[in-house]
């Protein structure tokens, strides 16, 4: 947006004009987890100059001690004014790339692995566009999962604590300059969704940590508690971030094609390919947690089943319908992430993907516009249609062999990345589970 700011003397104007005292820095672990720090007024020539140094050994996916010094680098046009005041003070934010001290990128952070990849289709005038569609619940609070409300998709509740919320975070995200197309409940009881005007995939992922970020901190502020967990209540809709997304070059929209089939180009059919093809191996990131695994069942409008169409939401591709006249829209919908995770790290393995078709060609699969969950075992055999993994420990084994994502992270966060969720996986492998107590304690 054109009135925001763009260079350090346009942050340190507002700032002086707003009589701002601290500055929030902010930068995420590889899980997505948001860290930060404040710094003083005074401090923010220097932080603009060289950054801020932090000790980055107790970060989730950062070097160990020994090599534990780091730099948070702020970007001015990541700067925005927060919706409330903390201890009456106006509050702000800046988002920072993390580096070493001598300056280089530093190849932990999640935020740089984006922008690495987005300078490889940029070296070829390309710009990565992306609109997620992040789910989430109100609940009691966080150790008690009592939902707010048994409304459904769509549903008008106007006295309701839940919708309050959702209005107000709404504004909240347009105060700081993130546009809002819609925001209404969504399919399971107290489960909401914001949906966020799409821009380009680093701005996106900026705006997807601000967007959680004020979800849950409206919530603790009226004495409830938001959630993005993937699948919180069994027997209910899990929440998604349903990742829509295209490619431009300039203004031109690479997606689309006159008079072809759906109106996909070619690069948009071997773009989707891509990310159809290598599904499997990456969705250790775009779904990280032991959680995650519980939504991807048949039944409840996650994708399980590798497939594409127009119509079919039991796909994990989707092509939304063309509108006449309205080609900078064309676009295909990625269904099986979901919001727990990294939106910088989801979105750049979407890409690799998505590009590793474009170059390799790949051939796109004919749609598929049955319901694949109605399908048998033999139907789905028959089709060539593969299943995503079951667990996290299956998607862990699928990405330690991949050499796309490998490639695309980069071996820091790669190997880090692994690690801490093989530690997860032996956690959660080891738990005895209220299921567990109540089927087996009775009876054997």
């Amino acid at each position: 947006m054109a009135d925001l700011p763009q260079s350090a003397d346009d942050v340190k104007a507002i700032v002086s004009e707003r009589n701002i005292r601290f500055i929030r820095f902010w930068f995420t672990d590889i899980l997505g987890q948001l860290k930060s720090f404040s710094i003083n007024v005074a401090e923010l020539d220097d932080a603009f100059e060289g950054g801020m140094g932090f000790d980055g050994s107790s970060i989730t996916g950062f070097n160990a001690i020994e090599e534990s010094d780091m730099i948070a680098m702020p970007d001015p046009r990541t700067f925005a004014i927060l919706p409330f005041q903390v201890d009456g003070q106006v509050a702000c934010r800046l988002i920072c790339d993390v580096h070493h001290p001598d300056g280089r990128p530093y190849q932990g952070d999640p935020r740089w692995v984006l922008k690495k990849n987005l300078a490889k289709i940029e070296a070829k005038g390309y710009t990565m566009y992306t609109g997620p569609e992040l789910e989430y619940f109100y609940v009691k609070s966080p150790h008690d999962a009592t939902l707010l409300d048994d409304a459904g998709y769509f549903d008008l509740v106007d006295d309701d604590l839940g919708t309050e919320l959702r209005q107000k975070t709404m504004a909240a995200l347009g105060s700081m300059g993130i546009v809002v197309e819609c925001g209404h409940h969504e399919v399971a009881p107290s489960q909401h969704e914001i949906d966020l005007r799409y821009t380009d995939a680093l701005t996106m992922a900026d705006q997807v940590m601000t967007y959680r970020y004020l979800v849950r901190e409206i919530a603790r502020r009226n004495n409830v508690h938001a959630t993005f967990m993937p699948k919180p209540i069994f027997g209910e809709n899990g929440s998604g971030m349903h990742v829509h997304q295209s490619i431009f070059n300039g203004s031109s929209n690479l997606m689309y094609e006159k008079g072809a089939p759906f109106h996909l180009s070619k690069f948009a059919r071997n773009y989707t390919a891509g990310v159809l093809k290598h599904s499997r191996e990456l969705v250790a990131i775009t779904n990280q947690w032991v959680n995650s695994y519980k939504r991807l069942v048949p039944g409840y409008e996650a994708p399980a089943y590798l497939a594409w169409g127009q119509k079919n939401r039991s796909a994990l591709i989707r092509v939304p319908m063309y509108k006449p006249g309205n080609e900078k829209a064309t676009r295909i919908e990625v269904r099986f992430p979901d919001p727990a995770a990294n939106p910088y790290l989801a979105f750049a393995v979407l890409l690799c993907a998505g590009m590793a078709g474009v170059d390799g060609k790949y051939d796109l699969r004919p749609p598929l516009e049955e319901d694949v969950f109605h399908l048998s075992t033999e139907q789905r055999k028959k089709l060539n249609v593969e299943e995503l993994p079951g667990s996290l420990d299956e998607a862990v084994k699928l990405l330690e062999k991949s050499t796309l994502v490998r490639q695309c992270l980069g071996d820091h966060v790669f190997n880090k990345f692994i690690e801490n969720k093989r530690i997860e996986w032996d956690k959660f492998r080891i738990q005895v589970t209220k299921y567990e107590l109540e089927r087996y304690l009775p009876m054997i």
